[in-house]
């Protein structure tokens, strides 16, 4: 549970990016498969980012808690879409 809370902290900055983006797919194509590959996509440009930054010393604390880099992101995708499915879904059915 605890590793779940500290993925979660991880996840926390990038929320509002996700929405956004959740915003932005919406407006250009509500179909749900064009949605998986750009968070997928966005997933893997979010860990090139932090293994090439400064960033990848936030990574540490992940692997003390014994949470691997791809357990990490792995599990920030399927939050991540498990939180675009739900956001497009209930907008599909007010629009």
């Amino acid at each position: 549970m605890n590793q779940l809370g500290a993925i979660l902290l991880f996840y926390k900055p990038y929320v509002l990016w996700s929405f956004a983006i959740n915003t932005l797919l919406l407006a250009y194509n509500p179909d749900i498969i064009p949605l998986i590959f750009t968070k997928f996509f966005l997933v893997l440009l979010l860990w090139f980012i932090i293994k090439e930054s400064h960033a990848r010393k936030k990574l540490v604390f992940y692997k003390n808690l014994g949470i691997s880099t791809f357990k990490l992101f792995s599990t920030l995708f399927f939050i991540d879409i498990f939180v675009s499915l739900t956001f497009i879904l209930t907008l599909k059915v007010f629009i």
